[in-house]
């Protein structure tokens, strides 16, 4: 059977570079499982660090990186038949991938295949539930079958919404069948750093991307006809410089909020990947305070165990 490597952490734990070094080490390609990553001139804000692909001269082979230009909406539905085209890809090429990011509904979705991406949206029901509270919503919620409620998300609004959307298209068609997922062994190794050092590294590296060309980039998008709103959409950095440009905030406020903003970031991304360990899935920590090729050796020792 195929094997997934995937590397996943919090934002600034280092598993980027973690990744790159491990596919030098054993002859892999990166599939990015980051949401914003896979757009182009969005390359700082968004912590491409690109230069972390080249070990040693050599180029690491990396897929959903720049796919689409910055103003698209991208969906979930995309990322999975993206990243099933880019695993399918590496196969061929006797590589071995590695999926490495830090947005948890993509690696999810990369791990599991979500079935329910083929079911189309229902704009008149969406408007009516948009229309209730939390409350009411999770009152229907609770009205759906068990086993339908198990393999669906309850964490936010548009969750419940979107659940209660696929029990109604799964009424109207009682014949619907799931597509088939592909199946592969799957290896996860986290990236786990010690909280204090999660956030001056967080904080350091933001003073670093400001001072080096992050607001550039984001007149740049403007410039390109991105307007502030669309800014917002596309995360934390660029909707916080959006508000500063705006004169709405001063640039204290601005890094303030924004710096406060991404330790509360990183936070979320810990909680859902400790649910993902509620849920099934193994996840191998390894400290982010070791030496890099100490932890290069874990990860070898690791994935020889889990394959044999």
């Amino acid at each position: 059977m195929n094997t997934l490597i995937t590397i996943l952490g919090p934002t600034a734990s280092g598993k980027t570079k973690l990744a790159c070094q491990l596919a030098y080490e054993i002859k892999g390609e990166i599939i990015s499982a980051d949401s914003r990553q896979i757009y182009r001139k969005m390359d700082i804000g968004t912590g491409k660090d690109l230069d972390e692909y080249v070990i040693n001269g050599k180029k690491i082979p990396y897929h959903l990186i720049d796919i689409r230009d910055a103003g698209y909406k991208y969906n979930i539905w995309e990322y999975q038949q993206d990243f099933l085209n880019a695993f399918n890809t590496i196969l061929k090429r006797k590589k071995q991938p590695i999926l490495c990011g830090g947005s948890g509904l993509y690696i999810e979705t990369a791990l599991n295949g979500n079935i329910f991406l083929g079911i189309p949206p229902n704009e008149t029901l969406r408007t009516e539930l948009n229309q209730l509270d939390l409350a009411e919503l999770k009152q229907k919620w609770e009205k759906l079958p068990d086993d339908l409620k198990s393999k669906l998300d309850q964490s936010t609004k548009k969750r419940i919404i979107r659940g209660l959307e696929i029990d109604a298209y799964l009424k109207e068609h009682p014949t619907w069948k799931p597509p088939t997922y592909p199946a592969f062994k799957s290896i996860i190794i986290g990236v786990n750093i010690e909280r204090g050092l999660r956030r001056q590294k967080i904080t350091q590296r933001l003073s670093h991307r400001l001072n080096n060309g992050m607001y550039d980039e984001v007149k740049s998008l403007l410039a390109d006809g991105l307007t502030y709103e669309d800014l917002s959409y596309y995360g934390l950095e660029y909707k916080w410089i959006g508000n500063y440009l705006q004169g709405k905030i001063s640039k204290k406020e601005m890094f303030d909020g924004l710096n406060v903003s991404i330790h509360q970031f990183a936070k979320r991304q810990m909680t859902w990947f400790r649910r993902m360990e509620k849920q099934g899935h193994h996840i191998h920590w390894i400290d982010a305070s070791m030496p890099l090729l100490d932890m290069i050796e874990r990860v070898k020792t690791l994935i020889q165990g889990s394959i044999h």
